[in-house]
């Protein structure tokens, strides 16, 4: 909070991001409200779905091309101008006479396209905050802006489904197209402030190895750091344990209608997503400020024990104590993120730290997917319990070898 107050240019930056996630998730409801109406809604919700996920798999390909760009402010103003562009069209083909299915595919196919520039986009943008804000500050920043975009994401989805009742498809695909544009004209009035300061541009370093020299450079750095890869391998599971929660759960209350109901099913689900989302922006937020000088493993120790907690309250079929546990799991799992981002910062090569945030987004985002669909497939398979339990077992494993890990590193300043 106090960076983004207190840096002009960052503070600019931010808004921007912002604008555009509050643009994407409006359109995301609308579109899966369209499909959901369709004869086959299934299988087209299913292709969003995939559409959405596999360009979040690609953030090694967005960093490495990041890492390999000059003139990176010109490059996402370019690329939000784009996204706008692809968005308005959108517009235009909803507002067009096209049956249901060819329509649907070809917005998803455009929204594939546009979610894939996103990838290179957010590669491109922590290389751009590190020059906006002090090194110290990289970790504050990053949450800051991660935690507002989770409370705007967590808003949109109340507001969006209120729009829908009075706005058609085609407005809602305008609005995220001109989110789109507004953001690229903030970037472009940071870029020319930015030029006008500074020359850095025109002599910035860009790697120029192959991509899987790059990685393999990236990784052999980050495995250099005393306890890093451990590290970014326990906070994914630590992730997954946070997705696979909330199904697992969802479960458990719905045979246990009588006793873990908060007024109807649906509302108890979605206060459940609620307060997982609320934790993670405050940690975000507020924690990465209020832990800054707390060392990466005892707020990953502290997520790990509430996850265990969390685990426990849902054997007892203890609601309340679910949703305390839950919120504070999210919260010190929001304040791991951005402080692994610090960590990454001051660790490997500038030229390369693009790259490296994209190798670490794609462990991050791998494990959770399928960490869920490993425990939901068992709680399908026996009971809900010996999922909840297996959960319980590794929250106790990762919270060991975080403790492991932290004596052998004797808790260097570089983990803070």
């Amino acid at each position: 909070m106090i960076v983004f107050l207190r840096n002009k240019e960052y503070r600019k930056f931010s808004i921007a991001s912002i604008l555009s996630s509050a643009g994407d998730i409006l359109f995301y409801l609308a579109l899966m409200t369209y499909a959901s109406r369709l004869k086959n809604y299934s299988l087209a919700l299913s292709l969003i779905a995939i559409s959405e996920s596999i360009p979040r798999l690609l953030s090694s390909f967005g960093g490495y091309f990041a890492d390999r760009t000059n003139n990176k402010f010109s490059k996402i103003v370019w690329l939000a101008m784009i996204r706008g562009a692809l968005y308005l069209l959108v517009g235009f083909l909803f507002s067009q006479n096209i049956a249901g299915w060819n329509l649907v595919m070809t917005v998803i196919l455009i929204n594939f396209v546009s979610d894939t520039l996103g990838t290179y986009s957010s590669g491109l943008s922590t290389p751009l905050i590190v020059d906006l804000v002090k090194e110290d500050e990289v970790g504050e920043a990053e949450g800051f802006t991660t935690g507002v975009s989770q409370v705007i994401t967590l808003i949109s989805q109340f507001i969006g489904s209120g729009l829908l009742l009075f706005m058609s498809y085609s407005v809602l695909a305008v609005i995220n197209g001109l989110t789109f544009i507004v953001a690229g004209l903030i970037y472009l009035s940071i870029s020319r402030k930015q030029h006008k300061d500074t020359a850095q541009d025109k002599v910035q370093e860009v790697d120029d190895r192959s991509y899987w020299a790059t990685m393999a450079l990236a990784l052999k750095q980050v495995k250099k750091a005393g306890g890093l890869l451990t590290t970014v391998l326990v906070i994914a599971l630590l992730n997954g344990v946070l997705s696979t929660i909330e199904p697992l759960l969802s479960i458990v209350i719905a045979g246990n209608r009588q006793t873990m109901l908060i007024g109807t099913y649906s509302f108890t689900i979605a206060l459940v997503g609620a307060m997982a989302g609320v934790g993670a922006a405050l940690g975000s937020i507020a924690g990465t400020r209020l832990f800054k000088n707390i060392s990466l493993y005892l707020v990953v120790l502290l997520a790990n024990l509430a996850a265990t907690f969390v685990c426990i309250s849902i054997m007892g079929k203890q609601l309340i104590c679910c949703l305390i546990t839950y919120c504070l799991m999210g919260f010190f799992a929001g304040i791991a993120g951005p402080k692994l981002t610090q960590w990454l910062v001051t660790t490997v090569d500038r030229k390369i730290l693009a790259s490296s945030v994209g190798l670490i987004n794609t462990v991050l985002l791998v494990v959770s997917p399928l960490m869920t669909t490993a425990f939901t497939t068992l709680s399908a398979a026996t009971h809900v319990n010996y999922a909840v339990l297996g959960l319980l077992i590794l929250s106790m494993l990762t919270f060991l070898v975080t403790i492991i890990v932290m004596n052998k590193t004797k808790a260097k300043p570089a983990a803070k």
